[in-house]
């Protein structure tokens, strides 16, 4: 009896511990893909792929220590090409709210960007484009990262908004 009492009592602390699941204490919803113009240098213009989507705090405690990543390929390609992380927070850098959400957008930098010295545009024609895909991770606290979705990054040059209001 006194050996099953210390066993209760010793696994109380431990199941306290628990990573969170992702997936019981977040959602996501509104994804999109597209390509970003980046910075140029000199004449050279470069874009890279984005991922853009909003994250929910669906669980009953605010997320203090909520990050999200993507790792980027190109098609065919098993390797991955880049990667993007950042912490997900809510309003003003305050933990994410019980009911509250947050965008985020993911941009590598560096490694996985195309160039040309033409417009940005023309990239999407260029022989030695090839179009990429995104995984999208969560990971609260220690727990591991979940993959939340993939998707393929559309042939467009910015979000569906802006593309709403070009002329």
């Amino acid at each position: 009896m006194r050996f099953s009492v210390l066993v209760v009592a010793l696994s109380a602390p431990l199941a306290a511990c628990r990573s969170p699941d992702p997936r019981s204490a977040a959602e996501v919803s509104d994804t999109e893909t597209y390509w970003a113009i980046d910075n140029a240098q000199g004449e050279r213009q470069f874009i890279a792929p984005v991922v853009r989507f909003n994250v929910h705090n669906k669980g009953d405690k605010p997320l203090r220590t909520l990050e999200a990543q993507a790792t980027f390929r190109r098609k065919g390609e098993d390797v991955i090409w880049s990667s993007a992380w950042t912490k997900v927070m809510g309003p003003s850098g305050a933990p994410l709210a019980t009911g509250a959400g947050s965008l985020v957008v993911l941009k590598p930098e560096g490694e996985g960007r195309y160039f040309t010295n033409g417009s940005p545009e023309s990239m999407f024609t260029h022989p030695q484009f090839r179009d990429a895909t995104v995984d999208v991770f969560l990971r609260i606290g220690s727990s591991p990262w979940t993959k939340f979705f993939s998707a393929g990054i559309e042939r467009r040059i910015g979000t569906r908004s802006v593309q709403a209001a070009a002329p």
